[in-house]
C-alpha cells in the first residue's frame, strides 16, 4: 500500500477500534441497569465478544504504524452514560438500542469495506468478521424483545455517530 492507503486503512481501523470501545461500555453500562437477569447476561456476553474485536482492531493499527484514539476515555465514559440511560428505559427499549446500534455499526462497516484499500485485505478480512458478529448481536436483541427506537431516536444516534467517527478517524 500507498502511504497514503496505510494512512486511510489505519484511520478507517482507528474508528472500528473506537467503536469497539464504545460498544464495550453500553454493553457494560446497559447490562448494570437491566431489569431482566437474560437480558443482562444476554448484554454482557456481547460486550465480552467486543473485546475481541478491540484487540483485532487494535493489533491492525499497530500493524499499520498508528495509534489508537487520544480521546478513548471520553468515548468510553459517555457511552457507559449512554448504555446506563438505555438501560433505565426499560429492557424493550434497552434492547431496541442494541439492535438499533448494531444495524448502525453494520452499515458503518460496509463504508468501511468500500472504502478501504483493495490491497489490505487483512483490514477487510477484520471488517468484515466484525460486520457478521455485529448482526448477530442486532438479531438476539430483537428475538429477545426489541422495542423499535422512534425515528428521532435514531436520527440521534447516526448524528452522534458522525461526530464520533469523524473525530477518531484524526485523534
Amino acid at each position: 500500500m500507498s502511504e497514503t492507503e496505510r494512512a486511510h486503512a489505519c484511520g478507517l481501523m482507528r474508528v472500528n477500534h473506537v467503536g469497539e470501545v464504545c460498544a464495550q461500555a453500553l454493553y457494560q453500562g446497559q447490562a448494570i441497569t437491566s431489569r431482566n437477569v437474560e437480558v443482562s447476561c444476554a448484554l454482557l456476553e456481547a460486550a465480552e465478544e467486543e473485546v475481541e474485536h478491540l484487540a483485532w482492531t487494535a493489533q491492525r493499527i499497530a500493524e499499520l504504524g498508528g495509534r489508537t484514539s487520544l480521546l478513548n476515555p471520553l468515548w468510553y465514559g459517555g457511552a457507559l452514560a449512554l448504555g446506563v440511560a438505555a438501560g433505565l428505559l426499560g429492557d424493550r427499549w434497552n434492547l431496541g438500542f442494541l439492535a438499533e446500534t448494531e444495524r448502525q455499526v453494520e452499515a458503518h462497516l460496509d463504508g468501511h469495506l468500500e472504502n478501504l484499500p483493495a490491497a489490505d485485505l487483512k483490514s477487510r478480512d477484520i471488517v468484515a468478521q466484525m460486520r457478521q458478529d455485529e448482526a448477530q448481536h442486532a438479531e438476539l436483541a430483537i428475538r429477545m424483545g426489541a422495542a423499535e427506537l422512534p425515528q428521532p431516536a435514531r436520527l440521534a444516534m447516526r448524528l452522534a455517530a458522525k461526530l464520533m467517527t469523524s473525530t477518531a478517524y484524526r485523534l
